[in-house]
């Protein structure tokens, strides 16, 4: 199971974390993995490097998590973004768990 949660902070997003595996394909071949993969790696990706936004990004061995520091308004709408992505695949894949807290 994949499961993302999205963390609020006032009307926004503060962050996320994203653990586990869809359970679509095997392992190197989970092409619905793959997806959410790529789109958190973008979103940490654009949020630290292109908007330069303060952040903690931590990468673990199953596990991306990233924590907002500042009050980054494209940073919190780019989260925004990677919530409404993620909540569209789960619509189609039933091994992905989403939630906001």
């Amino acid at each position: 199971m994949l499961k993302a949660v999205f963390y609020k902070q006032g009307d926004g997003f503060s962050g996320f974390s994203v653990s586990g595996h869809a359970g679509y394909g095997t392992e190197g071949n989970d092409i619905v993995c793959a997806a959410i993969t790529s789109a958190v790696e973008l979103t940490c990706n654009t949020i630290t490097e292109f908007f330069g936004a303060a952040a903690s990004v931590e990468v673990l061995e199953n596990e991306v998590r990233l924590t907002l520091k500042d009050d980054s308004a494209p940073a919190r709408q780019l989260i925004a973004s990677l919530h409404a992505h993620i909540a569209y695949i789960a619509q189609e894949h039933r091994k992905i768990k989403l939630e906001t807290k």
